[in-house]
């Protein structure tokens, strides 16, 4: 799904006025902005972390062109991962939400004398690291998981 043309149009005049420093570096209000448009583009987490963390600025124009023109670009997320491996990392992400969810309820403190005797459960996990984030993205797309930001996604209830 390709960006808000506002949120390029956005970018393209934040690159402009980091350009427009002497020091790229010192562009911090700048960086932070572009940082959180680029989240809202949908634009890899990974990448864009190493972006703004090196301030570097021909890899931001480069994002930026990439969002602007997905289909003529390189692909941002990578190849589309087969099947299979999407069904073992789905299995592996339900496994782990549930261990996290029973490491919770199993917790002394979890639940109060006086509460109703409901547990809170863990809403989000961090994905097993055993796949790329391209096979959590193509999960998002095909609707079994969401993405809650910062690296934290959940399962969809059916």
């Amino acid at each position: 799904m390709p960006p808000d043309p506002i949120t390029v149009t956005k970018l393209d005049a934040l690159l402009a006025a980091i350009r427009g420093y002497d020091d790229p570096r010192r562009a911090s209000a700048e960086w932070k902005q572009g940082y959180k448009l680029l989240q809202t583009a949908g634009a890899p987490l990974a990448r864009v972390t190493g972006i703004v963390g090196m301030r570097d600025g021909a890899k931001l124009a480069e994002l930026i062109d990439q969002l602007r023109t997905p289909e003529t670009s390189a692909p941002l997320h990578g190849e589309v991962p087969a099947e299979e491996i999407c069904r073992e990392a789905l299995r592996a992400f339900r496994k782990r939400s549930d261990l996290t969810r029973l490491d919770e309820e199993s917790r002394i403190s979890s639940h109060s004398p006086t509460s109703k005797g409901a547990c809170p459960h863990a809403a989000a996990i961090i994905p097993p690291n055993e796949w790329p984030d391209s096979v959590w993205q193509e999960l998002v797309r095909q609707g079994k998981i969401r993405c809650i930001g910062h690296g934290l996604y959940e399962l969809i209830k059916p």
